[in-house]
């Protein structure tokens, strides 16, 4: 019985990553999820977080790595976590039918995506953040070394943020298509706290 619930949980977490507003549809009009569905989606997000940060400290040995997956994880979190209820209670108040729950899903159907993102660019970070340091005493120096590392996290940060802020929109697009209503605020204040928690938690210090 576990096995079964495991797999179908594991089919639900594939369906949402290929098609996210399919996947938000079906709960909206079913919400035949059960809670190892959303445990999954919740543990994608969490593990592209993880790893991600791990190659962060990747540099500065393994306590590092360690602390800067933490903080990775949850920053990302909280940077989701705290707006979400303003943005359903003002698309309450706007006239959305939309339960908290399905707006709740949206998010997490959105970060798992973006978990999944990070997941396929830790080779790239992984390659950096070990190759070009390597280099640095004898071609570029230490500080353009952090600087090259710190350009290309940058990078990686801001694709990913633009590919689940299109996920985002996509998805709640689908729930009310006849709504005029932009999450664009939305996504705009989680990157700023996002952002504001990266730089206090000193994710991009090396």
């Amino acid at each position: 019985m576990l096995r079964e619930s495991l797999r179908v949980s594991l089919a639900h977490v594939g369906m949402a990553l290929r098609g996210p507003e399919e996947f938000a549809l079906r709960w909206d009009r079913e919400a035949g999820y059960k809670a190892l569905v959303w445990l999954a989606l919740s543990l994608t997000a969490v593990l592209g977080t993880t790893l991600y940060g791990m190659t962060m400290g990747i540099g500065s040995g393994p306590a590092a790595m360690v602390v800067k997956a933490t903080l990775l994880t949850v920053a990302a979190g909280l940077a989701w976590a705290v707006p979400l209820p303003a943005l359903y209670v003002l698309n309450s108040l706007a006239g959305s039918r939309l339960r908290a729950s399905t707006t709740l899903l949206a998010a997490l159907v959105t970060t798992s995506w973006g978990g999944l993102a990070l997941i396929a660019s830790v080779p790239i970070n992984w390659f950096f953040s070990v190759a070009i340091p390597a280099q640095s005493p004898d071609v570029i120096g230490p500080q353009t070394a952090a600087f090259i590392v710190l350009g290309v996290n940058l990078l990686v940060f801001a694709g990913v943020g633009v590919s689940m802020g299109d996920v985002f929109r996509r998805v709640m697009s689908a729930l009310e298509p006849d709504s005029d209503r932009n999450p664009i605020w939305f996504l705009g204040l989680v990157g700023v706290i996002g952002s504001q928690l990266f730089y206090l938690f000193n994710l991009f210090t090396w």
